[in-house]
């Protein structure tokens, strides 16, 4: 009999329509029923061994909420007949009821129930827990996963043991993740977890990918990419990561207009399996970046959310080193500006932080400068040392992306037309902080705001918590200009300062969005005294 491997996860929602993922164990046909008689069907499709179906949803009514189960060869599977969580929804919310986005990055995976968890309650445990205590409460319209859903460098103590069993650990690439099979076991771990699975069946979510999706430091720079190819194991990692990025994560976010535009989706469905068809899209991510846009928009009533790969679609050549190649940050642009008058409030989603502390800042755009050969060879050869061994490869280390990005929100959000706020959503560096930028000469009519937010579920460990505190300084700034000097860096297109943070712990941040207003909410996972599990605000504020 046909069940359910994983999922159900709600992803794309629009007011009238919606998609939902699931995983399966065997070929099947699924179909997602709503209480009020809207719904869908479709069959699975297979991958590497795998069956998987995004069931498109039709006929929904705006400004309702409806239950929904999930039946497999017309037999349920979802809800499972002894869950204590209350049933999932798809909720269609309207303009006038605002917008709840949620959003953060980092999760490692959560312990088994009744293990010791080494680095605190996780932030998406503990919003399940609220929002199934209060079903009818607060919850947030969509959640925002910015990167870092899965370690495939970082495995769990279980996993390195399952990888064990399959294969010789003393060759590459170890104790890592080598293949699709073994990154299906990181989603598994990672969605299956009670808490997490209910929460995503029942919260619309969007996400990106971040470095250990794939490897830490992911495209760092051209040696380090020139590196990895030489290593046996790579051109598989790298190919699995992107395979099953594409099944587990991507597919969701498109809207079911653009899934019916891709071929690649099309020609995966239409064949009894897919394998081949979505390797070969792999590889040629992989030889030719530009062939393939990982980035998306999406409108939700007066928001516009535009999500930004950070990580695969880098330049690296050190002579036009970039963020993003010419064609997506054309793509940035046009998204960006695209009839502004129809939305009050611009969210710029990227994995990275575009503004860091100021001494971080500096100390990348100075790296840039000594691998660029601005100080010779020797210097370049030991900048490309520091890089790979400080993660110098945020926004900053591409200096002629950071200025675009800014000289981009400050157009945007200028003039008849601007929206209220544009913010910048950002995860990586396991801390918390609120940053505004000011440029010189002129001042945007939106208020701009870099919020970043991270982890969910990670360690913080006490040097970058000091690092990072120390980092915001007044004696870090000054000394990160001495730094930019000896690199001849040029002045940043913006200058900014820290409005809030820096906070540690596993946390998310939400944006209400109404109107023309804005607030936002830091919310920390921490234990109680009775051994339960909540969310704590540490700060919350008006943006607009």
């Amino acid at each position: 009999m046909a069940g359910l491997r994983l999922g159900p996860l709600l992803r794309y929602t629009d007011g009238s329509c919606a998609t939902v993922w699931v995983e399966t164990n065997r070929p099947c046909s699924a179909e997602v029923r709503c209480a009020d008689g809207a719904g869908g069907t479709t069959r699975t499709f297979q991958v590497a061994g795998h069956h998987y179906a995004l069931v498109p949803v039709s006929g929904l009514t705006p400004g309702t909420s409806t239950e929904y189960e999930v039946l497999l060869d017309g037999t349920r599977a979802w809800p499972p007949p002894d869950s204590p969580f209350p049933p999932s929804v798809i909720t269609s919310p309207t303009e006038e009821d605002g917008l709840r986005v949620a959003f953060g990055s980092c999760r490692w995976a959560a312990p088994p129930a009744g293990g010791k968890d080494s680095v605190g309650p996780d932030a998406l445990d503990t919003l399940s827990a609220r929002i199934a205590a209060a079903p009818r409460g607060e919850r947030p319209d969509v959640l925002l996963l910015l990167g870092d859903q899965v370690y495939a460098d970082e495995v769990s103590d279980a996993t390195r043991q399952w990888i064990a069993g399959r294969r010789d650990l003393t060759e590459g690439p170890g104790e890592q993740v080598a293949d699709f099979e073994e990154y299906t076991r990181l989603y598994y771990e990672s969605w299956l977890d009670p808490e997490v699975r209910w929460l995503l069946s029942t919260v619309p979510s969007c996400m990106i990918f971040d470095d250990h999706d794939v490897i830490d430091d992911w495209n760092t720079s051209a040696a380090w990419l020139a590196d990895m190819r030489a290593t046996d194991w790579w051109r598989e990692r790298l190919l699995s990561g992107l395979m099953s990025y594409w099944v587990y994560q991507q597919l969701g976010n498109l809207s079911p207009d653009e899934l019916a535009a891709d071929p690649l989706y099309t020609a995966v469905r239409e064949t009894p399996d897919g394998t081949d068809a979505l390797r070969d899209f792999a590889a040629r991510a992989d030889a030719e970046p530009t062939s393939v846009r990982w980035s998306y928009r999406r409108d939700f009533g007066r928001t516009r959310l535009v999500m930004v790969d950070s990580r695969a679609g880098r330049v690296l050549d050190e002579d036009r080193r970039a963020m993003l190649d010419p064609g997506e940050a054309a793509w940035l642009r046009e998204q960006v500006l695209d009839d502004r008058e129809s939305y009050d409030h611009l969210l710029i989603g990227t994995s990275l932080p575009w503004l860091l502390p100021h001494l971080v800042h500096d100390v990348e755009a100075w790296n840039a400068a000594m691998c660029g050969g601005e100080r010779g060879a020797r210097w370049a050869r030991r900048g490309e040392r520091i890089r790979r061994g400080a993660d110098l490869e945020h926004w900053s280390a591409f200096p002629s992306s950071f200025d675009a990005l800014a000289d981009l929100i400050a157009e945007a959000g200028t003039g008849p037309g601007a929206p209220a706020t544009i913010s910048v959503l950002s995860g990586d560096v396991h801390h918390a902080y609120v940053a505004e930028p000011s440029w010189a000469g002129r001042a945007p009519d939106a208020r701009v705001a870099q919020l970043t937010c991270s982890p969910v579920h990670n360690s913080v460990p006490p040097s970058i918590r000091l690092g990072f505190r120390f980092g915001w300084s007044a004696l870090a700034r000054a000394l990160g200009r001495r730094i930019a000097r000896h690199g001849r860096c040029a002045p940043a297109a913006v200058s900014w300062r820290k409005t809030g943070g820096p906070w540690f712990g596993n946390q998310l941040m939400t944006l209400t969005l109404r109107g023309r207003s804005a607030r936002l909410r830091l919310e920390q996972a921490r234990t109680d005294r009775g051994g339960g599990i909540t969310l704590r605000t540490a700060m919350e504020r008006d943006l607009a």
